[in-house]
């Protein structure tokens, strides 16, 4: 086998190089592509649940009675400046609250969260302690990012998820739903950056 020139050598590793340039320019695209089409399919994507009239949303005075909300739970309407953590609130943990949870609620839907509003005494087939589990074990797959679980005994169902202008209610817990309404709803709200 004859020994390869200079020039034969310098033009195959010339060659080589465009070739590896060529790949990487290629891969970076195609992983450009994909991301941009993902964000888009996100962005196109349609909420989900009902949609809800909004009310103005007005900040008030923390302690103020925010008034009537257009919809039981509310899913706009006045609110404080103040929100609450994200993270499952027990009935046990209402009296350490201030009142009028909605004026924070509200405040935290203005700020993209979704919350899973429950009622046990309106559990019919399952039995409180699953209901929570359930709720829990979808925050759990979010890892509670913008997620609150509260409880609402003026609820007829067992359970309504509520965003900005959304709502949707369950007679029966059901996973993959909510699981739906959280990727398909959260952050869609005006001041959907705040944390």
């Amino acid at each position: 086998m004859p020994k390869e020139s200079k020039r034969e050598a310098r033009r195959r590793r010339t060659r080589q190089s465009r070739r590896r340039t060529t790949l990487i320019g290629g891969g970076v695209g195609l992983l450009a592509l994909v991301f941009i089409g993902w964000f888009v399919s996100r962005l196109a994507r349609p909420a989900a649940g009902e949609d809800v009239a909004l009310m103005p949303a007005t900040h008030i005075a923390e302690g103020s009675d925010p008034g009537v909300y257009n919809t039981d739970p509310p899913t706009s309407g006045p609110h404080y400046p103040g929100e609450y953590d994200a993270r499952f609130y027990e009935e046990a943990d209402l009296p350490g609250l201030p009142t009028f949870h909605e004026g924070y609620l509200v405040h935290n839907l203005e700020h993209g969260y979704v919350i899973f509003w429950y009622n046990c005494a309106a559990v019919a087939s399952l039995n409180c302690a699953t209901l929570k589990q359930g709720i829990r074990t979808v925050m759990a797959q979010f890892d509670g990012v913008k997620l609150i679980a509260f409880p609402r005994p003026s609820l007829a169902s067992p359970l309504v998820m509520t965003t900005w202008g959304r709502m949707r209610s369950f007679d029966a817990f059901d996973a993959s739903v909510a699981a739906d309404f959280i990727r398909r709803n959260r952050n869609r709200a005006p001041e959907p950056n705040a944390p």
